[in-house]
Order: structure tokens, then sequence, then C-alpha cells
């Protein structure tokens, strides 16, 4: 949740919390005894913060039910878009699907850690859902990555633009296609094809459908995992086998 929406929500706490108060001495003066919303708020301050902390759960549990309920009716399109790159098995009884950036640092952060469940579980499928927003360069990452599916390179090119060292460059991210084996002068050509660019953008959609708010995203039979432990992703994992 950014700042502004933070601020509207507390506030709306507030006005929910006030009304309720209100409801409390009209209910109270109704019976006799007669009581002023200056006094009742003096007396009773904590009746504010328990209304406002009561509005927030209920607001917060509302938010992880619809977006159960999006990741439930997107499952097709999360787990069997043929459009998608994978890595692991293409077969994997386990599919979990990562949306990231290739410009992200915590996504750089992620990749060591599904190397190594990728290695440990021979029955599992990644599927990779590139966006590109956080700088020029994961645009042309992207493209190139699913440029390069096309060629049957997808993991080797996605392994390889991970494993650049510092900024990303057109010039790396093309070297490191060509040490993957990918014909270049194709996956250029390919970058700028209808089949690429609407499975970019089929990408972008689906995360702002299910409320993608930061990458990476890990999802995993429904659910959302919040993780960069691999031992935590790994237990994740063994509960959906």
């Amino acid at each position: 949740m950014n700042k502004i929406n933070a601020v509207y929500v507390s506030l709306a706490a507030l006005v929910v919390a006030i009304a309720a108060l209100v409801m409390c001495i009209v209910c109270c003066n109704k019976g006799g005894n007669s009581v002023s919303v200056e006094q009742a708020l003096n007396e009773n301050p904590e009746m504010i913060i328990q209304a406002m902390q009561n509005y927030e759960t209920r607001q917060r549990e509302e938010a992880q039910k619809r977006a159960q309920e999006l990741l439930a009716q997107s499952e097709e399109e999360l787990t069997k878009n043929p459009a998608d790159g994978f890595l692991g098995n293409p077969d994997g009884k386990v599919v979990l699907v990562e949306f990231f950036d290739y410009s992200c640092g915590y996504c750089h952060k992620i990749y060591p850690v599904l190397k190594n469940v990728l290695a440990k579980n021979d029955d599992l499928k990644v599927v990779a859902k590139p966006l590109a927003f956080l700088s020029p360069m994961s645009k042309y990452a992207a493209k190139a990555s699913l440029a390069a599916k096309e060629q049957g390179k997808f993991s080797e090119v996605y392994t390889a633009i991970f494993e650049i060292s510092g900024p990303l460059t057109e010039a790396k991210i093309d070297e490191a296609a060509v040490k993957a084996g990918v014909d270049l002068e194709k996956m250029k050509a390919d970058m700028e094809s209808e089949k690429v660019n609407k499975a970019l953008d089929e990408t972008s959609n689906l995360a702002a459908k299910i409320q993608v708010n930061g990458v990476p995203t890990l999802i995993l039979n429904g659910k959302i995992i919040q993780t960069l432990d691999e031992g935590v992703l790994q237990d994740a994992i063994n509960q959906a086998k």
C-alpha cells in the first residue's frame, strides 16, 4: 500500500470510528443519560483507536480475500499461457510463477534462490513473467528473453541476463544472448514482432489485474509467497507436492 492510500485508509477509519462513537452517544442520550462528544472522547479515547484498528483489519482481510479470488480466477493465465517462458521441468507437477523485472535488485537476489530450488526439485516448473517498468533496459531485456524463446533459448538468456555484472546495457544483453547460443540477428528481429510485444503486454495487464504491486512476486498454488529465503520457498514447494 503506498503512502497516499494509507492516508486515505486512516482517514476513512477515523470517520468510521467517530461515527461509531456518535452512535453510542445517541443511544446513551436516548436512555436518559446525557453525554457530549467531547466528554465521551475524553473519557474513552481508546474507542477511537480500537475502531480504527478494527476498520483497518477488516479492510486488510477484505483485500486479501479479493486477492485470493483474483488469483483463482487467473490460474490459466498465470500457469498455462504458451507465450510465457519457463525454467525447469516443462511438465513439472509443481508450478511456481515469478513476476520480475530484469533491472530489479531484489529480483537479482531471488535469482540464485530460484536456481538452487530448481536444481533440488526435478518436478518444478517456474513460469517466468517479465515486467518492464523500472528502466529502459528492463523492456529491452524482457523483449530479448521473450524473443530468445522463439529459438528455444528463454531459460538460457534469462540466466545469462541475471548473471550480467553491473547496470544492464543493450551491448551487455546482446553479448549475453550470443554466449547463450542465440542468433542475435533473429533475436533482434523477433524483439519487434507482434508476438513478443503482445506477450509483454499480456504479462503487464495480468500483473495489474491481480494487483501485483512489486517485484519479485512469487505465486504458488494460488498464493503469493513473499520471501527471498530459500528455506521458506522450499517449504512452500514441499507443501505443494
